[in-house]
C-alpha cells in the first residue's frame, strides 16, 4: 500500500466532511449530487480494499453519507398495497370486465415492466431526500434511509419548477445483470458465497447494517407510483404523473407504454415476456394500470390491493442444460430423494444447478439419465424441476439410472416398503437425517432461530457441537467463535436468537420436533387442547382423536414419536434448557362474539392485520373448526395476499371466499359482506 493511497483517503474524508457541512449544516451545497456520490464511492472503495485505512470518524460511517442503519419501524403515509395477479389473457380480460362495471366511461391503460426487486417508499420534504422505507407489511416498513442514500439513482434533492412541499414516492430497487455479475465475481474472489439471483442480491444489499457495504453494490432504482403528496400540480393521469416525476429528477422506466384496449395491453405483455432477457435486468411480469386518476379514485381498493391495477404474471420458464449426475439426498424423516446435478443455467432469473427428481418411479417415468440434455422448468419461486430429456441429443451407450441400495450418508440399506413410492433410510442416527431434523427445528415455521440454517448446522455438526436439536441450547459465544467465518458479533447474535426461541409457544416446539403428519394446524389444536408437552407425550389414542382436526393417523404418529427413547431424551434436553413446554389454557368457545360452531374454515395467503395463527385462534375461540385443506365440507376460505392453490380449489367448488375485511365482519357479526 502506497502513501499516496493513504493520502488520497485522508483528502477524500476532509472533502466529504466539508460538503456534508455545506449540504446539511449550511443548506448551501457547492457540488452536484452526482459529484458528491463519486467522492463517497471512491472513498468506500478504498476503505473496502484497505480496511487498515478506515478511521472511526470516517464520513462513510456517519450520517449524511454511508451511515449505519438502525432499521427502525417507519409508518407509511399512505399504505403500500399489493397487486392482484393475472396469469394469462383470460384473467386479464376478466379483470377488465370487473373494473368496467365500476365506471361509465371508456378506460385507457398503462403497461409497465414488473421489476423483480425490492419495493421502496421514499419521502422528500421541501424537495430534499428525507427518508426511505421498505414495504414491510404495507402499513409500516424498515427504515433503510442511510442505505438508500448511497444509491446513485436516488436524487438527494428534487429538481424542476414544480417541486412539492412533500412527496412520498414508490418504486423498485433492483440490480442489473451487469452489476449482479460484477458483485458475484467479487464475492467469489473474496471467498464468499455467490448470490443466487439479482433480486436476492439487491434485497441483501439494501438490508446491510453497514450502509458502506450497500454503497459498493451498484443498486438501481425506478419509481412507478405516488404515495402521499402536498403541493403538487394537477395530475389527471398516471402518464402525466410519471412525466412530472421525471421533471423532478426521479428515474422512470423507459419501457412504460399507454394503450386504449385490453387486447393491445395483452400484446404488450407478451412482447415484454419475449424481450425480458434483453432488458439488462430481471422482470417477472408486467403491471397493468388504469391511466385516469379520476377513474382510479372511483374504482378504489380492497383491503390489500387497488382494483385499478393488476400484475400480469409470466408463465413458467423452461431452459435446456446438461444433466451431469443424479444423486440422492436424505431428509429429516429418512426419505431418500433423487435430484439432478445440472450444468448451471439461468431459469426464471435464478441460476439453477440442481433440480428435484422426486423418487425412483419419477426418474424412470421421465427416463432422464446422466449425460442427457434435459429441459428444466422453474415457475416463480417453485423448486426447479426436470421436465424430461431431449432424446435427439442423448449420448450413445446411455443406460437407465439405478436407484442406490444404500444411504449415501451412513451406508445403511435403503428401504422401500411395498406400495410406497419413496425409499427411506431407517437409521435414526444417520448424520444426514439428524442434520435435517436440526435445521427443521430451527426453521421459520418452527422455532424461528435466525442464523441457524443448513450450512451453519452442518458446520457445527462437523465441529462436534450439534448432535440433535437439544444441543442448540448448549451453544455458547466462546465455542462458536472458534468456527471458521464466525466472528464475535455473529456468534453473539446467534446465541441471542437461540435464547429468544426458548419462549416460543408450545405449538412451535411441537412442529419443530418433526412428528410425522403434525403440521402447524394440528400442532396448534393439540397444544390448545392438552396444554403441556408432558400431557401430549402421555396422551392415549382416544384423547388425541377427540381433538378437533386430529384423526387416527396423526394420533398414531404422536404416540409413535414419544414412544422412542431418542425422542424422550430430546424432550429432556429441551426441558433442561428452559424451553417453554407449556401451552395456552384449554379454551371453551367464546361468548364474546357470534357462535361459529359447526362451521369449517381454511386459511390461505398472508393476512395484513393478523397472522394466520392468530386468525385460527380467533375462529377456534368462537367454536369454529380450522382445517388445512379445502374440501366440499369447507364453509369458508379466508384468503390473504399470495393465496395459491387452496383459493383456486375453493373457487372451483363454489365455496365462499372472504378477504380480511369480510373476515372481520364475520368475526364481529357472524356474517360476511357480499
Amino acid at each position: 500500500m502506497s502513501r499516496d493511497l493513504a493520502s488520497r483517503a485522508d483528502e477524500l474524508r476532509e472533502t466529504i466532511r466539508y460538503h456534508n457541512d455545506r449540504y446539511y449544516g449550511a443548506d448551501d451545497p457547492e457540488v452536484t449530487d452526482a459529484e458528491y456520490d463519486e467522492l463517497v464511492r471512491e472513498l468506500v472503495a478504498i476503505e473496502a480494499e484497505h480496511p487498515e485505512l478506515v478511521t472511526s470518524d470516517s464520513p462513510t460511517r456517519a450520517p449524511g453519507a454511508a451511515a449505519r442503519s438502525t432499521f427502525a419501524e417507519v409508518e407509511h403515509l399512505v399504505p403500500m398495497l399489493s397487486l392482484d395477479n393475472a396469469f394469462g389473457h383470460d384473467d386479464l380480460l376478466a379483470w377488465g370486465v370487473r373494473i368496467a362495471k365500476l365506471i361509465d366511461d371508456a378506460i385507457t391503460y398503462v403497461v409497465e415492466p414488473k421489476l423483480d426487486g425490492l419495493a421502496i417508499s421514499i419521502l422528500y420534504e421541501q424537495g430534499r431526500f428525507a427518508r426511505a422505507a421498505t414495504r414491510g407489511n404495507g402499513f409500516a416498513g424498515e427504515d433503510v434511509t442511510e442505505n438508500v442514500r448511497t444509491i446513485a439513482q436516488v436524487p438527494k434533492r428534487l429538481t424542476g419548477q414544480r417541486v412539492p412541499d412533500l412527496l412520498e414516492v414508490r418504486g423498485e430497487i433492483f440490480m442489473t445483470h451487469v452489476a449482479f455479475g460484477d458483485l458475484n465475481d467479487r464475492q467469489i474472489a473474496a471467498g464468499q458465497p455467490a448470490f443466487k439471483n439479482p433480486r436476492n442480491a439487491a434485497a441483501g444489499s439494501l438490508r446491510q447494517k453497514d450502509a458502506g457495504i450497500t454503497a459498493t453494490r451498484d443498486l438501481s432504482w425506478n419509481c412507478y407510483q405516488l404515495g402521499a403528496v402536498e403541493g403538487a400540480p394537477t395530475l389527471e393521469s398516471h402518464l402525466t404523473t410519471l412525466g412530472w416525476l421525471e421533471e423532478l429528477g426521479l428515474p422512470v422506466n423507459p419501457e412504460i407504454r399507454p394503450f386504449v384496449d385490453l387486447d393491445a395491453v395483452a400484446e404488450r405483455c407478451r412482447e415484454l415476456e419475449s424481450v425480458r432477457h434483453a432488458l439488462g435486468y430481471d422482470i417477472d411480469g408486467a403491471v397493468v394500470k388504469v391511466d385516469a386518476v379520476a377513474q382510479r379514485n372511483a374504482m378504489g381498493s380492497t383491503s390489500r390491493a387497488p382494483r385499478w391495477a393488476i400484475a400480469y404474471k409470466f408463465p413458467p420458464e423452461e431452459r435446456s442444460t446438461i444433466l451431469r449426475d443424479i444423486m440422492v439426498s436424505i431428509g429429516r424423516t429418512g426419505r431418500a430423494t433423487p435430484f439432478a446435478m445440472l450444468e448451471p443455467v439461468l431459469v426464471g432469473g435464478v441460476h439453477v444447478g440442481t433440480a428435484t427428481l422426486h423418487n425412483e418411479d419419477e426418474v424412470a417415468r421421465r427416463d432422464v439419465r446422466p449425460g442427457d440434455t434435459v429441459v428444466v422448468r422453474r415457475a416463480g419461486d417453485v423448486i426447479p424441476e426436470v421436465v424430461g430429456p431431449i432424446l435427439a441429443k442423448r449420448p450413445r451407450g446411455s443406460k437407465p439410472w439405478k436407484f442406490p441400495s444404500t444411504c449415501p450418508a451412513c451406508r445403511r440399506r435403503l428401504v422401500r416398503l411395498e406400495g410406497e413410492a419413496n425409499h427411506h433410510c431407517v437409521n435414526d442416527a444417520c448424520p444426514a437425517r439428524v442434520g435435517q431434523q436440526i435445521v427443521y427445528f430451527a426453521g421459520r415455521g418452527a422455532m424461528d432461530i435466525e442464523g441457524l440454517g443448513e450450512e451453519r448446522v452442518a458446520q457445527f455438526a462437523r465441529a462436534g457441537l450439534l448432535h440433535d436439536a437439544g444441543d442448540i441450547y448448549s451453544l455458547t459465544t466462546d465455542a462458536l467463535v472458534q468456527i471458521e467465518r464466525m466472528g464475535q458479533r455473529s456468534a453473539a447474535q446467534l446465541v441471542e436468537a437461540i435464547d429468544a426461541s426458548r419462549a416460543r409457544p408450545l405449538w412451535r416446539v411441537l412442529v419443530g420436533l418433526g412428528i410425522d403428519n403434525v403440521g402447524p394446524t394440528a400442532a396448534q389444536a393439540i397444544a390448545r387442547s392438552l396444554g403441556h408437552l408432558d400431557n401430549i407425550a402421555s396422551a392415549d389414542a382416544e384423547s388425541l382423536v377427540a381433538i378437533e382436526g386430529v384423526g387416527p393417523i396423526i394420533a398414531q404418529s404422536v404416540q409413535d414419536y414419544f414412544a422412542r427413547p431418542a425422542s424422550r431424551a430430546l424432550v429432556a434436553k429441551l426441558r433442561a434448557a428452559g424451553v417453554n413446554l407449556a401451552g395456552p389454557a384449554p379454551q371453551a368457545p367464546s361468548t364474546d362474539g357470534p357462535d361459529l360452531s359447526g362451521l369449517t374454515f381454511v386459511l390461505t395467503g398472508s393476512l395484513e392485520r393478523r397472522t394466520r395463527e392468530e386468525a385460527s385462534a380467533q375462529l377456534v375461540a368462537l367454536g369454529a373448526k380450522v382445517t388445512g385443506s379445502v374440501s366440499k365440507k369447507t364453509d369458508y376460505v379466508v384468503a390473504g395476499a399470495n393465496a395459491g392453490t387452496k383459493l383456486a380449489k375453493a373457487e372451483s367448488l363454489g365455496i365462499t371466499v372472504l378477504d380480511e375485511d369480510a373476515f372481520d365482519d364475520l368475526l364481529a357479526h357472524g356474517r360476511h359482506s357480499g
